[in-house]
Order: structure tokens, then sequence, then C-alpha cells
């Protein structure tokens, strides 16, 4: 078993987990985050809780008319 020790960040209250997971998940998920165990676990839980928020964001892809073009995005810069 790993203890990770989710110390306070970003979160108000950070509670202390411990969390079994395959060793070669854990080496390909810090490899391709680039950080330690501690980060690549909050990272890896930012996403899960975002995938919510990315769905609904999928659902309007084409229902959404901008009245603006981007030439006039760009120069509002």
């Amino acid at each position: 078993m790993l203890v990770y020790d989710m110390v306070r960040g970003t979160m108000d209250t950070a509670r202390k987990i411990t969390v079994e997971v395959p060793a070669e998940l854990l080496k390909k998920a810090q490899e391709a985050s680039g950080a330690g165990v501690t980060q690549t676990v909050r990272s890896g839980l930012q996403l899960v809780a975002a995938s919510q928020a990315y769905a609904r964001l999928l659902r309007l892809r084409g229902k959404v008319r901008f009245t603006r073009s981007v030439e006039e995005l760009k120069t509002d810069r």
C-alpha cells in the first residue's frame, strides 16, 4: 500500500488517503505528468472532476452562435 499525504493546496481542506495503484500505471502517469506521486494523483483527480464540465461543453458544440468574428476578438485584446 502507498500512502499519499494530500497537503493544503488550492482546496480549503485536505485529506490524507491510502490508495493502491498498479505500479506500472503510476509509473506511466508520473512519466506523462513529469511530477511526483502526490502531484500526479492530484492532477488525475482534477481531470476526473473536470470531465463532467468537458462533457457539458461538448453537448453545446454547434449550438452557440457568436456575434463577433475571430478577427474582432483578436483586436479586442
